[in-house]
């Protein structure tokens, strides 16, 4: 229970820092990262869900979100919250799903395929 206490902890701690930061950080990460070129739309349709609602991701879409690269990944993540039109959503919960489904593609991109 105490790791839970600090991993909250420091999740708040993050969307606090990143506040300051807002906007125009991102948009120019994002820039400097070709991060909106990187992911097909099918893909970006598909882990929108898996992270902003319940849903779940494909192998293959789990693939491209490993190439598009962890820094492009939460900087659009961010970007999203900062939308007016998500404001109702808890963005502790959102980073949280972010990582979770980031994590998740990770392992089953790394995990070695059975052999046949």
């Amino acid at each position: 229970m105490a790791s839970l206490n600090v991993y909250s902890v420091l999740v708040v701690l993050f969307l606090t820092c990143g506040a300051v930061m807002a906007t125009k950080e991102n948009d120019q990460i994002i820039k400097e990262n070709n991060c909106e070129n990187k992911m097909g739309l099918p893909c970006v349709l598909e882990a929108f869900p898996s992270i902003f609602n319940t849903g779940s991701i494909s192998n293959k879409c789990c693939s491209e979100l490993v190439v598009l690269g962890k820094v492009c990944h939460s900087t659009l993540v961010k970007r999203t919250l900062e939308n007016p039109l998500f404001k109702d959503l808890n963005p502790v919960t959102i980073i949280a799903r972010s990582i979770q489904t980031w994590n998740n593609c990770l392992a089953l991109i790394d995990s070695p395929s059975p052999s046949a």
